[in-house]
């Protein structure tokens, strides 16, 4: 890894990156471009060190560890291959921590587990690869292991740092099978603590340490939950477990359960339980959304906030009076307009690692000893972005032409007032169980830092509205949901906040497909439309593209779009290209594998045979979107050239 890797890291964490208070209110494309440089930190269990993510500019990768004492310079850094992340990492002792790997695959796409597990100490002594596709060449104990390999996922860890972790895991030969494993990271051993015949399986671990349910989406893709009675699984009712049932954590006394749960399918509450179902108790109820975030006390945990996952993040305090949601509400009171969310605690509840966020702030990260209540700032996640000059972040509710109660974010531009003004719609991804919500997003602050008003919806498949809210968007690609965008739109317009003839959409993956599609469901409501990295010909994915590749892929493809072929080619803006009467932008990665370069290559050419002019900007060697700084700072100068040119500058 290059040198320069490093000197950005420090730069980030002791903040030497700064915005100068009278700053121009046009900001730099550059700053909306940039990755942050450190992320993810963990504090380990005795509370002196913190690992941390670290990213280049040039896209290398790095798991970096510093003494908490001295941020100035790493204890160790542990570099990763290219195109691989250290997607998540756990300390297990003082002074061990496991790794996941992850690969990338674009930048609007998470880091995809590769199932593969390796193990350091903090200061980058005795590494060690304990399970994956790469076991028999790797591992201090490789030569004792044959065909011992599969993918392996961190599924969980004992009450206390002793070096073990659990591992869910499924072998390289086995069928339809999920294992759970004891796993000493030290020692590199283990022992199976639960096992069942049904794949793609998470875990929950009880006090005895043993597997007590099993849970998660199969390869027909439904939703089960299995509980352990003695050595036998049975499948959990839904008299038992509800529409939707998700099992956290066992309570301190070890005698019931914390779970998410939702009886009918609407929204899911928190609650705790027996494990056999009976005894249940509402601890934080849900309302129009789920239950979100959840904030725990140090160990042994229990859940002491809740907020909702939609709107503002609003902490809903268990037991106000106990000292975890006095302290929370303290540091909350410390940081008005922003959300404050405890990361981890050390062992003994003495240090607590903690983050400040909002909709105009990436983030900020501080250690407090809850004794003393010494503070003491860590890092920020973009020191380059100055919160005084980004946009209001607003969530808003409309009625969609059924009478549903839909969910939208607004982000208004700063000293432009909120009538009649310029406006993007920022579909997004997905578009089954993702949402947009309240905090910091780049694409919507670099809008309105343009001048334009952005509208994000949540349309029925989004996530955080519970199972049935997100069912009802299975097979309705371009039919309900592109008609709750559409409504969205002419809501705004109602309202008087956007210009009715000044509107474009612009969205990336699904969000792409959506912005070929709007304008053909809603002829003249939009001037232009803009396609990022995004599905033309929807049968196609049943021919290119990762998703095909396993069974399960397969049938959540069935389930969410349906493979009727008329069906989906009358769904399929490659189909209805005579039909697109607005300027085009089509922005893609040759090396795409979740939306392949072909579906560029069909939009493209549909366009062509029916003559519509587009324009377009593709990179060769970027993936599910652009990771490369100089290619996103090509790509949001187009963007922003682009929308001038068809709907005016923006303020």
């Amino acid at each position: 890894m290059q040198k320069h890797l490093g000197m950005a890291l420090l730069g980030a964490v002791l903040g030497c990156v700064t915005v100068a208070a009278g700053a121009t209110d046009l900001i730099p494309v550059e700053s909306f471009a940039r990755h942050p440089a450190i992320s993810t930190p963990r504090l380990s269990p005795d509370g002196q060190y913190l690992a941390v993510r670290m990213d280049g500019d040039d896209g290398a990768h790095a798991l970096v560890v510093f003494q908490v004492a001295d941020m100035s310079h790493p204890a160790s850094m542990l570099r990763m291959p290219k195109y691989e992340v250290p997607a998540n990492f756990v300390w297990v002792s003082p002074t061990r921590l496991i790794i996941e790997k992850g690969r990338e695959y674009g930048s609007i796409e998470q880091p995809r587990l590769t199932g593969e597990i390796l193990a350091t100490d903090f200061d980058g002594k005795n590494q060690d690869y304990l399970f994956g596709i790469d076991a028999m060449k790797y591992g201090r104990r490789a030569s004792t292991r044959g065909t011992d390999r599969g993918w392996g996922f961190f599924d969980g860890k004992p009450d206390h740092a002793n070096g073990h972790f659990y591992m869910a895991a499924e072998g390289w030969d086995s069928n339809h099978q999920s294992s759970l494993y004891d796993v000493d990271a030290e020692r590199n051993t283990r022992h199976l603590i639960g096992d069942i015949g049904v794949s793609g399986m998470s875990f929950m671990v009880g006090k005895d340490g043993q597997a007590h349910y099993a849970f998660g989406t199969n390869i027909d893709f439904d939703y089960v939950v299995y509980h352990r009675v003695g050595s036998s699984w049975s499948p959990m009712t839904p008299s038992q477990v509800g529409v939707r049932f998700n099992p956290l954590e066992s309570t301190p006394d070890g005698q019931h359960v914390y779970a998410t749960y939702s009886a009918d399918g609407g929204p899911s509450s928190l609650v705790s339980m027996a494990e056999d179902g009976s005894d249940r108790q509402v601890i934080a109820r849900a309302d129009f959304g789920s239950v979100g975030v959840i904030e725990w006390t140090a160990k042994p945990e229990q859940p002491f906030a809740t907020t909702l996952a939609t709107g503002v993040p609003t902490p809903r305090y268990v037991d106000p009076n106990a000292p975890m949601a006095k302290l929370h509400r303290a540091l909350s009171l410390k940081f008005p307009g922003s959300y404050v969310h405890f990361v981890n605690f050390s062992d003994d509840g003495s240090e607590l690692l903690f983050g400040v966020s909002s909709d105009r702030t990436p983030g900020t990260y501080f250690l407090i000893n809850t004794r003393t209540y010494k503070v003491q700032k860590l890092f920020d996640v973009e020191p380059w972005i100055n919160p005084a000059q980004m946009a209001e972040r607003r969530p808003v509710t409309f009625i969609a032409r059924d009478g549903t109660p839909i969910e939208a974010i607004l982000t208004l531009p700063r000293g432009a007032g909120e009538k009649n003004l310029p406006m993007v719609l920022l579909p997004h991804g997905g578009p089954i169980g993702i949402e947009d919500d309240w905090f910091y997003d780049s694409d919507a602050q670099f809008l309105a830092n343009r001048g334009y008003l952005v509208l994000q919806i949540n349309f029925r498949g989004s996530g955080g509205r519970g199972v049935d809210f997100q069912q009802a968007g299975y097979q309705q690609w371009g039919t309900g949901i592109v008609q709750d965008l559409i409504d969205g739109t002419r809501w705004t317009i109602a309202q008087g906040y956007a210009d009715p003839k000044r509107i474009c959409v612009y969205g990336a993956s699904y969000g792409g497909y959506a912005a070929m599609m709007a304008p053909i469901r809603a002829p003249g409501l939009f001037k232009c439309a803009v396609g990022y990295a995004g599905i033309y010909d929807m049968a196609m994915r049943y021919k290119k593209g990762d998703t095909r590749e396993s069974e399960l892929g397969r049938n959540a493809l069935r389930a969410e779009m349906g493979d009727d072929t008329a069906t989906l080619d009358a769904n399929s803006p490659d189909k209805l290209a005579d039909k697109i009467d607005v300027p085009v932008l089509l922005i893609h990665g040759e090396d795409d594998q979740r939306a392949p370069f072909a579906q560029f290559k069909a939009m493209t050419a549909a366009l062509d045979a029916a003559h519509k002019p587009y324009q377009t900007l593709v990179k060769p060697g970027e993936g599910h979107g652009f990771y490369d700084e100089k290619n996103n700072i090509d790509l949001l100068n187009t963007l922003q050239a682009f929308l001038e040119k068809h709907i005016g500058k923006g303020g």
